[in-house]
């Protein structure tokens, strides 16, 4: 049972929200639930995509919860299964997952919605990475962030700490589409549920590839494909999905995923 967080599931797709008054911050059994909730999504084959939101209209989450800091929760503490947030060091996690940034999205907050999949932001969205005013390090947004902006601006942004809005967000490339808020979640079902109507095998080698041969050079990468190295690849390969995608687009007809 959870107590800090939200789980609708919705056919095959499952929505997370963040609920704790006021700001959604993440504290150690926060942290828990949503590694144990991302656990079971990963592993339940009924389930292809989720969302990860914040519950109100002002914040996604600022990221750990310094109260629970100040009272002695350390920064290195057991955070459950993938980690601060459930999600950036969840192994095998091969399946979509989007953020729906409903309003301030910072810290650790920020860490875990690029820790997703695809990041669609309210237009009052905005974010920061401002550990450096609480005398620690943004680590994850630090390994993370020079790989998806460019150098001097991930750098820029870590060392200020300094606020910028969806706008500039999205000039950078950390955001999918910025929608009115009344609009978030409608646009972010909407395509958790064209996901899920998509072929999850060829999902999971997507996913697979894109976080396994995100350091390789290209020819190494095409070396792991063609030498089985890849179990995802593989298992697509000889499934059933494979050989029904080619029929349907034989016979000009809409294939039929069974995820098998």
């Amino acid at each position: 049972m959870t107590r800090n967080i939200l789980v609708e599931r919705r056919g095959a797709v499952l929505e997370v929200t963040i609920n704790r008054p006021k700001a959604n911050a993440i504290d150690m059994e926060t942290s828990r639930e949503l590694g144990e909730t991302f656990l079971a999504f990963r592993d339940d084959p009924e389930l292809r995509v989720a969302i990860i939101t914040g519950a109100g209209e002002k914040f996604f989450c600022p990221g750990w919860d310094l109260k629970a800091a100040a009272e002695g929760e350390a920064p290195d503490a057991d955070y459950g299964p993938g980690g601060f947030g459930g999600l950036q060091e969840l192994p095998r996690m091969n399946k979509p997952v989007i953020a729906a940034v409903n309003g301030i999205c910072c810290g650790g907050g920020l860490e875990l919605a690029l820790s997703a999949d695809i990041i669609l932001a309210a237009e009052h969205a905005s974010f920061a990475l401002p550990e450096i005013r609480s005398g620690t390090v943004a680590d994850a947004a630090t390994l993370k962030l020079p790989k998806r902006v460019p150098y001097h601006v991930a750098m820029e942004l870590l060392l200020t700490g300094r606020w910028f809005d969806v706008d500039e967000a999205q000039r950078f490339g950390l955001v999918n589409r910025i929608l009115p808020a009344a609009e978030l979640m409608e646009a972010a079902r909407a395509l958790a549920d064209e996901l899920a109507s998509g072929p999850p095998l060829v999902f999971a080698a997507i996913k697979e590839i894109a976080r396994e041969a995100e350091d390789m050079k290209f020819q190494d990468g095409m070396n792991r494909i063609t030498r089985a190295q890849f179990p995802t690849v593989e298992t697509l390969y000889a499934s059933e999905d494979q050989k029904e995608g080619a029929r349907a687009f034989a016979e000009k007809r809409d294939p039929v995923w069974k995820g098998r």
